[in-house]
């Protein structure tokens, strides 16, 4: 009996990319993951990852990875550039920019290495929450197309209805997964960091222009860690520490399950009032 290939996951044709000229990796953005305006930052993080991940003078793992978003991202296509600034003997530092008809549209740094067998700690504990199966399901708003490739079951926090009035804090707690689900790995952690809406829609209960202008992830779980988080949830919690002049940071954590921290981002997001 012949074998018909499935077709991919939506996430992994979003972060998909093809050798082009000059060494640039050719990619496509996808209408599944559409945010407001362009693409969705976290499956913009996510590429960026997947394109060290997959070049074939790649050290180690992703440590942690930086992303600036410098300007909109236009549906279709768009060029990735990873370039190697210096190899260490247990890690790597990259220089990424993601272009459009030669104008860079964002820019990166990443650090990649292999992790040693040392002492270790984690002293921040997981919060203590319900199972993802006691806790119902809630969406984003309908415009919000690539929310809907997330099965997110808020703790706390979810998102406010329109004009639902002011929240006395920025905190949000959910449990995440892809949907339909998929193996966890570096690029879907990293674009998971992004799934958190901006507090300030919380803050103030209501919605308003906002968007993240750069994101810092950091990458806890070694790949095997990851590997075993396997389809499961991951519990996220975000809050922010300061809204000040058109400007916030929003900090995140993520943990398995089990309660391993997989990674941590801080993130600094432009909103207009």
């Amino acid at each position: 009996m012949t074998e018909i290939d499935a077709p991919p996951h939506p996430f992994d044709a979003a972060v998909a990319l093809a050798p082009a000229a000059d060494g640039r990796l050719r990619g496509r953005t996808r209408p599944e993951y559409a945010n407001m305006v362009g693409p969705f930052g976290g499956v913009t993080a996510a590429t960026l990852v997947q394109a060290v991940q997959q070049h074939p003078d790649r050290l180690g793992d992703p440590i942690s990875l930086t992303v600036n978003y410098a300007g909109p991202v236009s549906d279709g296509d768009f060029d990735v550039t990873a370039r190697v600034v210096r190899t260490n003997r247990t890690n790597q530092h990259w220089i990424l920019e993601l272009a459009q008809d030669g104008v860079v549209t964002t820019t990166a740094t990443m650090l990649s290495g292999l992790r040693r067998d040392t002492w270790s700690d984690t002293e921040l504990a997981m919060p203590s929450v319900p199972p993802p199966d006691a806790v119902p399901a809630q969406g984003f708003p309908d415009f919000i197309a690539w929310a809907r490739n997330y099965e997110l079951r808020f703790v706390e926090g979810p998102v406010p209805d329109q004009d639902a009035g002011e929240h006395p804090d920025s905190t949000s707690t959910l449990w995440v997964r892809d949907a339909p689900a998929r193996p966890l790995d570096f690029p879907a952690l990293a674009s998971m960091c992004d799934v958190f809406y901006p507090r300030v829609f919380l803050r103030r209960g209501r919605y308003m222009a906002a968007g993240t202008v750069s994101l810092t992830v950091y990458f806890h779980a070694d790949a095997e860690e990851i590997a075993a988080c396997g389809e499961d949830h991951v519990l996220g919690t975000a809050r922010t520490h300061r809204f000040s002049r058109g400007y916030f940071d929003q900090s995140a954590r993520l943990w398995g399950r089990d309660g391993t921290l997989l990674a941590s981002s801080h993130q600094l997001v432009y909103f207009k009032d």
